[in-house]
């Protein structure tokens, strides 16, 4: 007797021995029980899970005969698997169940000799069952022809359409039929059932064996127990991973490991060399990048999850391997080199010279430990302006030094290139950080002087910050000119003479309430909101009180509900935030309570607001002081025609 194959000598004759599609086989059963039974099913689902078998368990059980003996004459739950029509069933010789190859009989003729077949009644059997196996290659006109007999069929007729492809199958096909979508197996369902068989067939294996069995199979028990198969007889009696592992053409797991260790240590040799030792001993550069795919991706999965995640699906030797290197990268690392990894996979599929590809693959991994984040970079720009007190200053390209007089306005400074970033800059991750909750100390913002002028040095000249009344009445005192070479030219490294008098900001948080710090907030909130291009807002703020409670900056505000709403986006509110939160050292929170009664002397030079009307002032007077009035006068040159006052109304 000729051998059989072990996905056919230990084929599932039950349902309750189909693994891992327990949501098909309990309906159908259910359905058995019940006698709701269809006339048509479609089975969809990944290659070698069970779908043709599914499908003949369901004719059996059809056309079970043990009800019989019972006096009865209807279908059963589980076929008995004794009678005559699961015994034919299962040799493929029933003469009521047809198998028909629908990649082969797939025109119109074929399904035409179908449905002529399909009037007559069963020979023997309840039912005349059609088993369509890769229905999905059916020519539409086929399809067309076997519409209406599936739509109204005779009554002792059932289609079962196995297919991989159910997209392909005409929608009003599908309609007609009840779809049941198989799932791929888990992983631990197939090593499972490998461990069972080999236990039947009296075969030794270790557990990273079957573990890279099931792997290697992928999702799919027939592709597994096809390659146990190959396993069993490259063995001497006992199957190893490496046995396995040679057997499917798989690099050796340690390689994968010394790749990445590699590409840690940004050695592009190392990479090139290991290539090549692949190469040289016959492995696929395709078949390589696949086995980098899956390893950087359970590397990720450690890396988040741990290395004992349900969602490894791996032996526990390449658990091992896939912590140490996970320890190794960043999340974000090892998300960047999965994605290289992926678009070079996907390239060698259709290239030519997969060698050169695989290694210009690897070698961008290698150069992608070089790279810094862009947040990373914008940071360091925030952090590169010279600190207050401490001296340091951050290199630049400009040889000389750059002197920026104090201005109430972007428009008045005058900024040198090289001269570094705004005064108020709030770097990204200040902002991110604020509007988390979780601000950062931000020295951009602590660095700046209330007045006077901030020096800021060229090359690699170390300067202080002259602030205040501490700063000399003339910047020539403090600031010599560069001497001359003999060519004429300045000099490239000047050197800066300190000021007689330095004060430097409070190293600890500015305590809320005193007057310089809060005169430090306002000024720094309007600048960040001026550099964010918020000019209505800026105009309309500094006109407001301003005060500190806790964690909550009160700005009290003339203007209406509506006009703060108009005036204050998103994104403003952010600003303002992020530079509060800077100055203060924590997290605050802004509120700009409309209406106030300001004190007139900041709107009409000494006038006075009584009763929430100006006193001895029109409605037109009002309209004219007005923020966003003025700003729009100011701007397009707009002029003031008709003037409601709701207020005198009221």
């Amino acid at each position: 007797m000729s051998y059989t194959v072990l996905a056919r000598k230990y084929r599932p004759q039950k349902f309750s021995e189909v693994i891992g599609q327990e949501h098909v086989t309990r309906t159908l059963q259910n359905a058995l029980e019940q006698g709701r039974t269809a006339h048509g099913y479609i089975f969809s689902g990944h290659r070698g899970i069970g779908k043709t078998t599914v499908a003949r368990i369901l004719a059996a059980a059809l056309n079970c005969r043990s009800s019989l003996n019972s006096g009865g004459d209807k279908p059963v739950a589980e076929p008995c698997g004794i009678c005559e029509s699961c015994t034919e069933i299962r040799a493929g010789n029933a003469v009521d169940v047809i198998e028909i190859d629908a990649a082969t009989n797939r025109g119109i003729d074929e399904i035409r000799e179908l449905r002529e077949a399909a009037r007559y009644r069963p020979a023997r059997d309840r039912f005349k069952i059609y088993i369509l196996d890769e229905a999905h290659q059916i020519t539409d006109a086929a399809f067309n022809a076997l519409l209406k007999t599936l739509e109204e069929p005779p009554d002792h007729i059932v289609f079962m359409l196995a297919t991989t492809q159910p997209e392909d199958i005409p929608q009003t096909i599908r309609s007609r039929c009840q779809h049941f979508s198989f799932r791929a197996v888990k992983f631990d369902d197939i090593v499972g059932q490998l461990r069972d068989l080999v236990g039947r067939e009296k075969i030794e294996a270790d557990d990273d064996a079957l573990a890279l069995l099931a792997e290697a199979g992928d999702g799919s028990m027939r592709d597994a127990l096809s390659i146990l198969d190959q396993a069993i007889a490259s063995s001497a009696g006992k199957i190893t991973a490496d046995s396995v592992r040679n057997l499917v053409g798989a690099a050796p797991a340690h390689i994968l490991e010394e790749v990445m260790l590699a590409i840690a240590r940004s050695a592009s040799d190392e990479v090139l060399r290991q290539v090549d030792h692949l190469i040289g001993e016959g492995h696929s550069p395709t078949h390589f990048a696949r086995q980098m795919v899956r390893f950087l991706r359970n590397a990720t999965v450690a890396k988040i999850a741990g290395k004992d995640s349900s969602l490894l699906q791996i032996s526990s030797e390449e658990r091992e391997r896939v912590e140490r290197v996970a320890e190794l990268f960043g999340e974000e690392d090892l998300t960047r080199h999965l994605q290289i990894m992926l678009r070079t996979h996907g390239e060698l599929g259709y290239k030519q010279e997969q060698r050169f590809h695989l290694e210009l693959g690897l070698l961008k991994m290698a150069h992608a430990q070089r790279l810094l984040p862009i947040e990373q970079l914008l940071s360091d720009v925030a952090g590169s302006s010279t600190v207050a007190g401490t001296g340091a200053s951050a290199p630049r390209t400009s040889a000389r030094p750059a002197i920026v007089p104090p201005s109430g306005s972007p428009s008045e400074a005058r900024r040198s290139p090289g001269a570094g970033v705004p005064p108020n800059h709030v770097s990204p991750f200040a902002a991110d950080s604020a509007r988390k909750g979780t601000p950062r100390q931000e020295f951009a913002a602590d660095s700046v002087p209330a007045s006077g002028p901030r020096v800021v040095a060229g090359g690699n000249v170390s300067a202080r910050v002259i602030m205040g009344s501490a700063a000399p009445a003339n910047l020539s005192d403090s600031v010599p000119e560069p001497e001359l070479s003999s060519e004429g030219e300045p000099q490239r490294e000047p050197k800066l003479q300190a000021a007689p008098q330095v004060s430097q900001l409070p190293s600890q948080p500015p305590v809320a309430g005193s007057a310089a710090p809060l005169e430090r907030l306002q000024s720094a909130v309007l600048q960040a909101l001026t550099d964010g291009n918020q000019r209505i807002l800026v105009s309309m703020l500094e006109q407001g009180e301003w005060s500190v409670g806790g964690n909550e900056v009160v700005i009290k505000v003339s203007e209406s509900q509506t006009v703060v709403d108009m005036s204050l986006s998103a994104d403003a509110r952010r600003l303002a935030i992020a530079s509060a939160s800077g100055i203060l050292g924590r997290a605050v929170k802004l509120k700009i309570v409309p209406g106030a009664s300001i004190a007139e002397e900041k709107r009409n030079g000494g006038a006075s607001r009584s009763g929430g009307t100006n006193s001895g002032v029109g409605g037109r007077s009002r309209a004219e002081q007005d923020a966003v009035v003025r700003r729009m006068r100011e701007k397009f040159g707009a002029e003031i025609r008709t003037v409601i006052d709701y207020k005198e109304k009221r």
